[in-house]
């Protein structure tokens, strides 16, 4: 089967997409005290207990907020509809 974008046009796709992600890594300039920091370990884990919690905090909360709004549209639509709005439409 054929792919949907050829060669050509998946490198100009992943040259815009690095080109924003570079942007925003490089608007900032470095701290002191972050060039004087010692490299991490070879065996230190690459996300930390802070970045779990962040992590699971936002996942939970995004969930929350997704299946209230399903479970309220899923609501709304299993209440017996007004007859004569459908005349209407």
């Amino acid at each position: 089967q054929d792919s949907p974008l050829k060669a050509v046009q998946m490198l100009w796709v992943n040259l815009i997409m690095d080109t924003f992600a570079s942007l925003a890594l490089a608007t900032e300039p470095p701290t002191e005290s972050l060039l004087l920091r010692k490299p991490y370990g070879r065996n230190k884990p690459l996300i930390s207990r802070t970045m779990m919690k962040n992590i699971l905090g936002h996942a939970v909360y995004q969930l929350t907020i997704i299946f209230t709004l399903l479970f309220a549209a899923l609501q709304r639509d299993q209440r017996p509809q007004d007859p004569r709005r459908e005349e209407r439409l």
